[in-house]
């Protein structure tokens, strides 16, 4: 047998993940979503970047104890994309030698079926992550649709087996998607957001954010906290962006790696906040705007 594409397989998520930082906004967050899920509803976390979307959709599926399909949404996608298709040939020969004197062989072709990530959830009951769904044609995912409902995959003949497979009492899907960006991002279909629950993220709280800072860039709260209340001043300042909870965990990772002061006279450390959080400075940003991140550091730090 030759085949060009080998069929998919799952990963694993451990339900222990210490760097996971449970505060109870998060923890109300899981609550929910195994609670849809447990009643059988895909769950659809929806919200801007730096939101935890996705972390948060890992933590929910290693808490599901059940092996993951993970998928990332792109422009690209088609049908076969998702369920599968004919990647490649299938070769059988038999050879007949009973009668030392008579040699008999037979030799066929045929395409080769593979896979593709939702057919291997629905058919063995993982759990299907779907990030950034929104980044994919509306038409790729409309193979989506009787899953979500009535619990069958619709295949293609090519397949050779029966035309549609039920899909395994375990399975289950969380999505994700930014209904902010704008860039390659197409307008999900109203029939699929109406088989999905959804729970909207937005900024975390400032004890969650504080508490995020700490664990992931390895500093200790007091620090986090003051790198917290510079990044949501800054937040709401009109920067033309909105730092999000990654400028504070990448702020605290580089004061705690490089041992930068924490004080607006620190050049290092004040250009490191004029970079993660107006895209430059001393002569890059905007003067107004470094003028105020500065006194941001000046109040807080």
């Amino acid at each position: 047998m030759t085949a060009t594409h080998s069929e998919v397989s799952p990963i694993l998520i451990d339900k222990e993940q210490p760097g996971f930082v449970v505060t109870p906004a998060v923890q109300n967050v899981v609550e929910r979503a195994m609670r849809y899920l447990a009643a059988g509803f895909p769950v659809h976390l929806s919200g801007p970047a730096g939101t935890g979307k996705t972390t948060i959709a890992m933590y929910v599926a290693g808490q599901i104890g059940r092996p993951v399909m993970l998928i990332h949404g792109d422009e690209e996608f088609g049908t076969s994309d998702l369920i599968g298709g004919q990647y490649g040939y299938r070769r059988k020969k038999l050879v007949d030698n009973f009668i030392h004197t008579v040699l008999k062989s037979e030799e066929s072709v045929s395409p080769e079926w593979v896979d593709n990530r939702v057919t291997a959830a629905c058919k063995n009951g993982y759990t299907l992550l779907y990030d950034e769904f929104t980044r994919s044609k509306a038409e790729a995912n409309n193979v989506l649709l009787p899953i979500l409902e009535e619990k069958i995959l619709d295949l293609p003949a090519a397949r050779g087996e029966d035309g549609y497979l039920r899909v395994a009492p375990e399975f289950c899907a969380i999505f994700t998607s930014n209904p902010e960006e704008y860039a390659g991002i197409h307008r999900a279909q109203d029939a699929l957001l109406d088989r999905m629950i959804t729970i909207r993220l937005g900024h975390y709280d400032r004890d969650s954010e504080i508490a995020i800072a700490a664990a992931k860039g390895g500093v200790a709260n007091e620090t986090a906290r003051a790198i917290v209340d510079v990044v949501r001043g800054a937040r709401e300042t009109d920067t033309g962006t909105v730092p999000t909870v990654r400028a504070s965990i990448m702020i605290a990772r580089l004061v705690s790696t490089n041992g930068m002061r924490m004080s607006a006279s620190d050049v290092a450390f004040r250009q490191t906040c004029l970079d993660v959080l107006a895209g430059g400075g001393d002569g890059d940003a905007d003067p107004g705007l470094e003028k105020g991140l500065i006194t941001l550091i000046e109040k807080h730090c």
